[in-house]
């Protein structure tokens, strides 16, 4: 029997931990483990807006596929299609050449995209908040406009440049306005004159922040962006952004060159491409975490439509980095139960609560049914980022960032990322060529024939 090829896609939380189970499932030499992701590295997201503050360093949230994984091989590109006939992952390389992966078992957790709306000028002049890049440029934009807004003497300018709008009431949106409006706090010593003119706004549709935390938390969270200083406007969104203004949709034009957009992801399109049923973007798969009508592919995760037992019926899993850690450990359970003939497992999961980091000493967090606030919800929130970070190499540089950083305060030196003065243009970075579900059966029976006519079957 010749050993079965399984295909991992995504580098997430879901897809990263599906491997490090299935490397200790499985004999080494017994499989052929596959990972289609554009880096080598696993990027723990929930600490991005520490990055984008300084507090961390960029490395300490990037941890190394090959470092993580000893079994498996990594196919760098993005996944932008799939043959289920052909059973042909189609990857788009960085070089834009497409290639086939072929498998036998297949594990889809791509993630998902920045969501963006039909605004005038926001894949031009709004940043994102979701990637590493993203992270590092935006404190390097920041810091820019403090220095920038510094050495100028025209009153207009300085505000466009000190007026800073973040989008999204989610846990991206509270932590970012929060981390970076620290950062802002720090930079203004140096320049103790910008102190009355540096502004951050905190925008969203949605009529509260952080609702997943409850109306108490959700109240407490209010109040502590309110401290710092942030500027709260529920009920509204942007209407229009041009290089150094921003219309909200209550009417109010702001003077601005700085909006973040972090209002929220949606599911990668990859997988439209199967063909098969979704849920607002998210495949349906069953509570063994199969796709119905295809035994040999199961996907989890943010882009994956996952019933919530726990819930009741009609329910489905909430897209977090908790629950895609433990579809995992089911995903590959049931993959090689799927190889060996074995009964499935249905996935399982009660909600071990919610943390939120504001940067500084202040935290909420909701274990189990407990709400948390001050040095108690501190410590759980630092806790949990510590126990949920896969690398032990990790977790000692995070620990020594934020002991350096209470120990010796903050660093506001730029890198010169933002150099060129330009957004990082989310929408662009993201916007890759996805086939649709005739096109991946096509392309990919195409360069299945092609592999064979070099290779031969095997």
């Amino acid at each position: 029997m010749a050993r079965p090829r399984i295909v991992v896609v995504g580098a997430g939380f879901g897809g990263l931990h599906t491997l490090r189970h299935l490397e200790r499932r499985i004999p080494r030499g017994m499989a052929d483990l596959a990972l289609v992701a554009p880096h080598d590295y696993m990027l723990y997201s929930p600490l991005l807006p520490q990055v984008a503050s300084g507090l961390l360093t960029p490395q300490s949230v990037a941890m190394s596929v090959h470092r993580l994984t000893h079994q498996t091989r990594l196919v760098p590109g993005h996944a932008v299609g799939v043959d289920t006939a052909d059973r042909t992952v189609v990857v788009r390389r960085s070089s834009g050449e497409l290639i086939p992966c072929p498998y036998d078992r297949l594990v889809l957790a791509p993630g998902g995209l920045t969501r963006s709306f039909d605004i005038p000028g926001l894949g031009e002049h709004a940043y994102g908040a979701k990637t590493l890049a993203e992270a590092v440029l935006l404190r390097d934009h920041v810091l820019a406009q403090l220095e920038l807004a510094h050495d100028s003497r025209d009153p207009a300018e300085r505000e466009e440049r000190c007026r800073f709008i973040v989008v999204g009431g989610g846990y991206t949106g509270v932590e970012t306005a929060a981390s970076l409006m620290r950062l802002c706090e720090e930079a203004a010593k140096r320049y103790p004159e910008l102190r009355s003119v540096i502004r951050w706004h905190l925008v969203d549709i949605a009529p509260r922040v952080l609702p997943e935390l409850g109306e108490r938390l959700g109240r407490r969270a209010l109040d502590l962006l309110r401290g710092l200083g942030i500027e709260v406007k529920l009920k509204v969104t942007v209407r229009e952004v041009t290089p150094d203004k921003v219309v909200l949709t209550d009417g109010r034009a702001l003077p601005c060159r700085t909006l973040i957009w972090a209002a929220g992801v949606s599911p990668s399109p990859l997988m439209e491409t199967l063909g098969k049923p979704t849920q607002r973007g998210r495949l349906e798969v069953g509570t063994d975490l199969r796709v119905p009508g295809l035994d040999d592919v199961f996907a989890l995760g943010d882009a994956a439509a996952v019933p919530h037992l726990a819930d009741g019926e009609g329910a489905y899993c909430p897209p977090t980095a908790q629950y895609a850690t433990r579809q995992a450990a089911t995903a590959a359970d049931n993959v090689v139960a799927s190889i060996l003939g074995r009964p499935m497992a249905e996935f399982k999961h009660t909600d071990l609560g919610l943390a939120v980091d504001f940067s500084g000493r202040d935290a909420l967090a909701r274990v189990l049914r407990f709400d948390l606030t001050g040095p108690a919800a501190l410590a759980a929130t630092r806790g949990y980022h510590l126990l949920s970070v896969p690398s032990l190499t990790a977790r000692a540089r995070i620990l020594a960032n934020w002991t350096i950083r209470e120990l010796t305060g903050g660093e506001v030196a730029r890198l010169g990322f933002a150099d060129n003065g330009r957004p990082s243009s989310f929408v662009d970075q993201e916007a890759f060529d996805y086939l649709d579900a005739e096109s991946s059966r096509r392309e990919g029976a195409r360069l299945m024939d092609n592999l064979r006519e070099r290779y031969g079957d095997d």
